[in-house]
């Protein structure tokens, strides 16, 4: 359902960390087979075809990833577990998740083809070598092209991690718009559970009416407890529970798909205050609106505004065709986010109202008994009050049951938890892109330093002073990033199109993140430019001149 987006983004995100590995790879590979020319050469001048070279290139790239697909294998193994039980409920059917048969065949299949795809590179230059080039330069340095090869590489990590650390930035951003959303309540020292009412209620609704009662006065005089009430139907952002209706005065519609419908929320007189809603106009519920009474409802100001738009509902009339009454509007309510702090579009039912708990006609009241639900405000730490609250429920009779006990704060948590998981991962895949990215630009100017050796000593030579060579250095891997950075802003740019449904409160194009990232990545390829760039600086000039 819902999750599918949150998954192709993690999908995704995982093929750009896996390519910019095989970029590294590749670079590495590239070097090393620039430091062998002298070993292949000689391999072919003593008869072995180039072919052989090449197989012997590739034999050796797909040995290596298989490797790593082995190793990585046995994190996986224990990381999936590791993640599942950090996060059991950020996604639905997370216990099927385990590596199995298709996992394995996947990964063998994808490490032979990395292999294949990324041993090219030093294979195909072996390829197009010539003899008598390969024995004259007796590897002391590669060809302009294949350092510009190299170059692309790594301006291609550096926008693939551009791209990661951009979507882990606007989800971060986003995260963060979303715990500043006023919910409509207040979620603060607030605990909720249910209790099974004993079988020796039976089917009787004042013996159940009763026992609300006495569920509602033992938990009151707990010290530590501010308000309690209890309640049935919707919880917000747990469940949902929807009632037709049609407002009295206007044509009955035709068929129930055609009536209104909203959320309704069976409750007691001290709802309000136990969940921290504001009262908006006229009141809400009080003692006397007991089962006797005449029925009454309290409307949320969406109702309000959608059926009532300038009007004042207070006095006005729902027919509640389903539990068979005419009720009297006599109270607005603030809204509150159901759906949960992200969810508020017209897909949903916004409409929401109220209705005492104890005024519901006596045919429902015995699905009642089987699971009332509880709210109950504290001042200290709600959970610290959980045994006060068991004993003081099962005083009353030791047959009923008190279960799933839960503080609204988790339960807000856990409405977020899918955004929270893909937050994380992103977060994680980020943080490895830009260690893997800055590696590269590392390994590849610390190679081309040990091969401009010699030229650097003869700068040197003529005049040019430790900051010259420093400049030289890092201005190469500088360009290599600055490449990178403008493709990976360019790339992104078009890509987070697709990362709008997971944003809340933030553009997909938010240049506070991207300038921000850009600036990281720049940072980061700076710093590992610097250390090559420090040991060109220190190069011996006599050495270097001498240097082969």
């Amino acid at each position: 359902g819902d999750i599918g987006l949150y998954l192709f983004v993690l999908l995704g995100a995982v093929g750009f960390v896996l390519l910019i590995a095989c970029a590294n790879v590749a670079n590495l590979l590239l070097a090393r087979a620039t430091g062998r020319t002298r070993e292949f050469g000689i391999r072919i001048a003593l008869g072995a075809s180039q072919e052989r070279v090449v197989r012997q290139l590739l034999t050796e790239s797909m040995l290596l990833s298989l490797a790593g697909g082995v190793l990585g294998l046995l994190l996986a193994w224990q990381g999936t577990h590791l993640a599942l039980t950090v996060l059991p409920r950020a996604l639905p059917r997370s216990r099927e998740i385990s590596i199995d048969a298709s996992v394995l065949v996947f990964t063998l299949l994808l490490s032979v083809l990395s292999g294949i795809l990324f041993g090219m590179a030093p294979a195909l230059r072996t390829w197009r070598s010539n003899l008598q080039d390969i024995l004259k330069e007796g590897g002391r340095g590669a060809s302009a092209s294949w350092q510009r090869a190299q170059g692309i590489f790594v301006a291609l990590e550096m926008a693939m991690a551009l791209v990661l650390v951009v979507s882990a930035g606007l989800m971060i951003r986003s995260l963060a718009h979303l715990w500043s959303v006023d919910p409509g309540f207040n979620p603060k020292n607030l605990l909720t559970f249910s209790v099974a009412l004993p079988p020796s209620s039976g089917d009787d609704p004042q013996k159940i009416r009763t026992g609300l009662r006495e569920i509602h006065e033992h938990i009151k005089v707990l010290p530590g407890v501010e308000a309690v009430s209890v309640m049935g139907g919707s919880l917000p952002m747990s469940g949902d529970s929807e009632l037709p209706f049609w407002v009295d005065g206007q044509p009955k519609p035709a068929t129930n798909q055609e009536m209104n419908s909203a959320l309704f929320y069976l409750v007691g007189p001290d709802y309000l205050k136990a969940m921290g809603i504001r009262l908006l106009k006229g009141r809400f519920f009080t003692e006397r609106d007991n089962e006797s009474a005449p029925k009454v409802i309290v409307i949320d100001e969406s109702l309000a505004r959608k059926f009532f738009p300038n009007q004042d509902p207070i006095g006005r009339r729902l027919n509640l065709e389903l539990v068979g009454n005419q009720v009297e509007i006599i109270g607005i309510v603030g809204h509150i986010k159901h759906w949960g702090l992200d969810s508020e579009g017209h897909e949903f039912i916004q409409s929401q109202f109220y209705i005492p708990l104890i005024q519901i006609p006596d045919k429902f009241m015995p699905l009642v008994a089987h699971g009332i639900g509880v709210t109950v405000r504290t001042q200290p730490a709600p959970l610290s009050l959980v045994s006060d609250i068991r004993h003081a429920v099962t005083s009353i009779s030791n047959q009923q049951v008190v279960y799933d006990m839960r503080t609204m704060e988790s339960i807000v948590a856990d409405s977020l938890a899918a955004r929270r998981f893909v937050m994380v991962l992103l977060g994680v895949f980020g943080a490895l892109a830009l260690v893997l990215s800055s590696i590269g630009i590392y390994g590849v100017i610390s190679y081309l330093v040990g091969q401009r050796t010699q030229e650097i000593g003869i700068r040197m030579a003529l005049g040019a002073q430790p900051l010259d060579v420093l400049r030289l250095v890092v201005g190469q891997g500088a360009k290599m990033a600055l490449a990178g950075v403008v493709a990976g802003l360019v790339f992104s740019l078009w890509l987070m199109r697709f990362m709008v449904k997971m944003l809340y409160g933030i553009s997909a194009r938010d240049p506070f993140t991207f300038i921000g990232v850009a600036l990281l990545l720049l940072l980061v390829a700076l710093a590992a430019c610097y250390v090559p760039a420090r040991r060109a600086m220190r190069v011996d000039l006599v050495d270097a001149l001498r240097y082969e």
